[in-house]
């Protein structure tokens, strides 16, 4: 029986049933694989707990003292020629993750590995105690899944493997030791999200140490999830900021010594044949540089003139190409105490930052872009990327209704 109302006359009508309301379609932003949240300042503190004996640590694998269904972390470490971090992170909502803990510090791993081919006692010892720092967060923490990678410094040291044993044996942490091509893969997963949007072509390149990463990405025709699907030609240059400021000098840097270490790995890139396969992309303007390397993020933030360096500022910041030739020129015109004294770049940084300059100026000469995206991300948002997409953590939060 159909109920009704009465008219103005007192007749009865229908009731009239409410439209529909019609659901609005979500917009899918059009992005490359995960987002990388901001990363925390996280102070470096020594273990508090000295068990004797070190926790057995192994990439991959599950701990024994935790339900798998309570651990949702998952942790990335790079140890490189100059640097040791780490970062442990939860999935939030899809494609993207917050990090809960992180640590990082300068340990020059590489010191005089250029002129030696060994990696120094001291040097080792330096990485050894960083290490177990992060062994220690990891054993708090227990990842659900981890890796951990060393890349440049124990690629080419006589001593690599030796050292990999020892650092196994004193923090119970298993390095994986990954190659050139994985290495520039990584740094481009975790950095996908910095693409502009409408861009056609990138070049990403990753500055290290002892190596410095090129990766050219295309992404003028159809676009998939993975931006590392779209890599058509990358180069590991065997130059970073630690083995050209130790074969150049870092210290006293004149505008002669700088211009030769520029030709110096213009020579190299020289020896890289691309096919020319941006050519016609980057002439016509849809294109960008990306770069993630102490030495981008070291310039954006004497750009910005930061009186404490903050990565918040710093990652996804547009530098054009008059702000970068400012820039080097700026450091250039500064003795080494004047760079020492600067906050963004400090005693690690005061004798590096002009040989990072060097292999930058001479990427740009190779590929000409009016502008540059700093990016305070790479291997380790990579990494963390890969393991939880591989997992499924975004999905499995989706059905559980936790991933808000």
């Amino acid at each position: 029986m159909q109920h009704g109302k009465a008219d103005r006359n007192g007749a009865s009508r229908p009731e009239e049933t409410p439209p529909k309301r019609k659901r609005r379609k979500r917009r899918r932003r059009r992005a490359f694989v995960r987002d990388a949240v901001v990363e925390p300042t996280t102070k470096e503190t020594p273990p508090q707990v000295d068990t004797g004996k070190p926790a057995r640590l192994q990439a991959g694998r599950l701990g024994e003292s935790e339900q798998d269904g309570q651990r949702t972390s998952y942790a990335a470490l790079d140890l490189g020629t100059n640097n040791c971090r780490l970062l442990v992170a939860v999935p939030t909502r899809p494609g993207h993750f917050r990090v809960v803990d992180a640590f990082s510090r300068i340990v020059r791993l590489g010191e005089g590995l250029s002129r030696e081919g060994r990696l120094s006692e001291a040097a080792m010892d330096r990485a050894v105690s960083a290490l177990a720092i992060c062994a220690e967060k990891l054993g708090h923490r227990k990842p659900r899944r981890m890796r951990l990678i060393a890349t440049e410094a124990c690629r080419s040291a006589q001593n690599g493997e030796a050292f990999i044993e020892r650092v196994k044996h004193e923090t119970g942490l298993t390095l994986e030791i990954i190659d050139r091509q994985t290495e520039a893969r990584l740094a481009v997963a975790g950095c996908s999200t910095l693409v502009d949007r409408g861009t056609e072509g990138v070049v990403l390149f990753d500055i290290g140490g002892g190596s410095s990463e090129i990766a050219l990405v295309d992404i003028s025709r159809h676009r998939t999830p993975r931006l590392a699907d779209h890599i058509v030609a990358w180069t590991s240059l065997p130059v970073g900021v630690v083995s050209l400021a130790e074969r150049f000098g870092g210290h006293h840097v004149t505008r002669e010594s700088f211009s030769a270490m520029v030709d110096a790995v213009s020579d190299m890139l020289d020896r890289f044949d691309d096919g020319g396969r941006l050519s016609k992309i980057a002439a016509g303007g849809r294109f960008h540089l990306i770069g993630t390397s102490g030495t981008v993020t070291t310039l954006a933030g004497v750009h910005l003139g930061l009186a404490r360096y903050d990565r918040r500022q710093v990652d996804g910041l547009w530098m054009e190409r008059d702000n970068v030739d400012r820039m080097i020129d700026t450091l250039l015109s500064w003795d080494f105490e004047q760079r020492k004294a600067n906050p963004c770049i400090g005693a690690d940084r005061a004798d590096l930052v002009l040989a990072g300059c060097a292999i930058l100026e001479a990427i740009r000469r190779r590929w000409p872009s009016e502008r540059l995206r700093v990016a305070d991300r790479g291997l380790r948002e990579g990494m963390l990327n890969e393991m939880m997409a591989a997992d499924g953590a975004w999905r499995r939060r989706r059905q559980t209704g936790r991933g808000k």
